[in-house]
């Protein structure tokens, strides 16, 4: 059995923990934590979402509620039927377009004329509906329209592996790795690969997968430098890796920055000019923003 807590406030409240919770260094990771709206009828009703494997005790309910930082509101608990949680709650869901690309799940037909990717609900994040995803997809086709020229990529933290699939769709020769923190995105990138018709291996038009965290894994390094990372992933992370994501992006390259809400983007963008990046352009997606950086070359500001 899982089991979920949720908490239902105004959204700037629930922005907010989801704030708090980047900044939480002793955060319990097996709570997996989400937040948005609650009725798309009522924009600003938002509800903070907790999911466990185990059923929450006083100190799961007490580190929630420590996120509100003027008092949490009532905790719902509920316990789920025995079925994974992420794979129902992408179930059902109708496919979106954006630019040159359609995202479907099996359950719909293929569209004619656009790069169809069907992307079953799994246990990985990424089917393409969330809004730093569609943003992201966006973002490339944009990239792609100022003529940016990728022949090397990675897709940090790539869930299901699309925005992968997307980025080698847009530069086809590129050679391309893919990694995610979750050993469950392997198998997973895996299939999607094979259904979407996503050469795996290394070389021009190929898809490396790894599981690692953030860039450490030999075969990340070894393949850099890249001349665009992808990171769809939290704005804490984001800001972290700003370092090393400057020392694996040649210059001129860039990067593809999504996770984070509009309140954090002024810390991940500070994170990013300091590591060496200029703004090259911003896309935001109900609350969210998603960043396309180029890294500076020499004597550039």
């Amino acid at each position: 059995m899982s089991w979920k807590i949720t908490a239902l406030a105004p959204a700037d409240v629930v922005r907010a923990a989801l704030v708090a919770h980047e900044d939480a260094e002793d955060w319990d990771f097996s709570i997996v934590l989400g937040g948005g709206q609650s009725d798309p009828a009522r924009p600003d009703d938002w509800q903070l979402e907790a999911w466990l494997e185990r059923e929450p005790d006083a100190a799961d309910k007490a580190a929630i509620a420590a996120l509100f930082a003027d008092g949490a509101p009532d905790l719902l608990v509920t316990e789920l039927a025995d079925a994974d949680w992420v794979t129902l709650s992408q179930e059902g869901v109708e496919p979106i377009r954006e630019g040159p690309f359609h995202v479907r799940t099996p359950d719909h037909p293929a569209a004619a004329g656009v790069r169809d990717f069907v992307i079953p609900a799994s246990q990985a994040f990424g089917t393409g509906h969330h809004e730093t995803t569609s943003g992201c997809l966006a973002m490339l086709a944009h990239m792609k329209a100022q003529g940016l020229v990728v022949r090397n990529l990675a897709d940090i933290g790539t869930g299901t592996g699309l925005l992968a699939f997307a980025a080698l769709h847009v530069w086809p020769r590129a050679r391309a790795t893919a990694s995610d923190i979750d050993a469950v995105c392997g198998p997973v990138v895996a299939e999607n690969a094979a259904l979407n018709g996503i050469a795996l291996g290394d070389g021009p038009g190929k898809l490396a997968m790894v599981i690692a965290p953030g860039m450490e894994h030999a075969l990340l390094r070894a393949a850099a430098p890249y001349d665009l990372l992808i990171a769809n992933i939290l704005a804490g992370p984001l800001a972290e890796l700003a370092p090393e994501f400057a020392d694996a992006v040649v210059p001129g390259g860039g990067v593809l920055l999504a996770g984070l809400l509009r309140a954090q983007e002024s810390t991940v963008r500070s994170a990013y000019i300091r590591a060496g990046f200029n703004l090259r352009a911003r896309m935001v997606r109900g609350n969210w923003s998603i960043l396309w950086l180029r890294r500076r070359t020499a004597g550039k500001r």
